[in-house]
């Protein structure tokens, strides 16, 4: 603060104004590039599984399997830990089930919840997409676009806009 007090208020407001501009305009870049980033990794999904002629399953789908991977889960615990939206997982899972990727049983202690687990037909799409994800990581490396610093960089800020957007929408509650 001993920097502004040489500088008259006019300025002072005027940087300021300019820099919270400035944020905005780089807040808002951030948050198409992370909804074009999400559509982009259903497209690259998409492409691997076409290439492969795996044609029954979408983007989605492949993804849901990939993030239940040895677990067994309910649609609930997918939807807390932020994977889905409430429709889609149901939708998704009952699809899954009916294509032979996934098991349901029901709980016995609540018959209302439907327990999930990938058979060995999600299995084996499950190990597709982590493939997929481990070429591309070690693309990134070998091209050096991206290092375990960056990443860890990235998935850190993430995470604090994740929390600050989480604590907004319980402050809306």
């Amino acid at each position: 603060m001993t920097m502004q007090r040489n500088v008259p208020m006019a300025q002072t407001d005027s940087a300021d104004a300019a820099r919270s501009a400035a944020f905005m305009d780089s807040y808002l870049d951030a948050l198409n590039l992370v909804e074009r980033l999400h559509r982009l990794l259903l497209d690259v999904i998409k492409d691997e599984f076409e290439r492969l002629g795996l044609l029954e399953l979408n983007p989605v789908q492949a993804l849901l399997l990939f993030n239940v991977g040895d677990n067994e889960v309910t649609a609930g615990e997918l939807k807390s830990r932020g994977y889905y939206q409430g429709s889609n997982v149901s939708y998704n899972l009952k699809k899954l089930v009916e294509a032979g990727y996934m098991h349901h049983e029901r709980s016995m202690v609540d018959r209302r919840s439907v327990r999930v687990r990938l058979t060995e037909k999600g299995r084996g799409v499950h190990m597709v997409v982590s493939r997929l994800f481990r070429k591309h990581a070690e693309g990134l490396i070998a091209r050096d676009i991206l290092d375990l610093d960056g990443v860890e960089e990235i998935a850190t800020a993430l995470r604090r806009v994740e929390r600050y957007w989480t604590e907004q929408i319980r402050y809306i509650y």
